[in-house]
C-alpha cells in the first residue's frame, strides 16, 4: 500500500506525514469538508531522509496493514462471540436466578472489552517497534 504525502515535522529516524484521507472522501460531491479536516497524520521511518515541506511517497507493507486490520475487527468480534456463547452455554448454570441472555450479554461485553484493552496494550509496545511502522521510500519531485 503507497501514500503520498507532505513531511510536516521530522524527529530522529521518524517522520510525521500528513496524507489525504482517500477512503472518506473519494466520490464525496458535497464540497463542505475543510482542507484541514482532509488529511490525516502517520508516523513513518524516515529512510529517505525527508525535510519538512516535502512531497514523499510513504509505503506501509500489506502484512502490517492486515494483521491490524484483524487485530482491531477480527479479535474483537471472536471475543464477543465466545464471551457470549460461554455466559450462556456455563456461566448461566451458576447464576440459575438470573436470566441467560443476560449474562450471555454481560460475558459477551466483557470479553468485547477486556479484547480491545488487550490489543490497546499490545499497540503500545508495538508501536515501539519501527519494523511495523509505514516507511518513506522516496522523496517526490513536484
Amino acid at each position: 500500500m503507497e501514500e503520498i504525502g507532505v513531511v510536516k515535522s521530522v524527529q530522529g529516524a521518524l517522520a510525521k506525514v500528513s496524507v489525504p484521507r482517500k477512503s472518506v472522501c473519494e466520490g464525496c460531491t458535497a464540497g463542505t469538508c475543510k482542507p484541514e479536516e482532509q488529511s490525516m497524520e502517520i508516523e513513518a521511518v524516515n529512510r529517505a531522509r525527508a525535510k519538512v515541506g516535502q512531497k514523499v511517497r510513504v509505503v506501509i507493507k500489506t502484512y502490517t496493514y492486515l494483521k491490524g486490520s484483524i487485530l482491531v475487527y477480527g479479535i474483537p468480534a471472536i471475543a464477543l462471540i465466545a464471551g457470549a456463547v460461554l455466559g450462556k452455554e456455563i456461566f448461566s448454570q451458576q447464576f440459575k436466578e438470573t436470566d441467560p441472555d443476560i449474562i450471555s450479554a454481560i460475558f459477551g461485553f466483557s470479553a468485547f472489552l477486556l479484547a480491545f484493552l488487550g490489543i490497546k496494550i499490545w499497540s503500545i509496545k508495538a508501536g515501539k517497534k519501527t519494523e511495523s511502522n509505514p516507511v518513506i521510500e522516496e522523496i517526490l519531485e513536484e
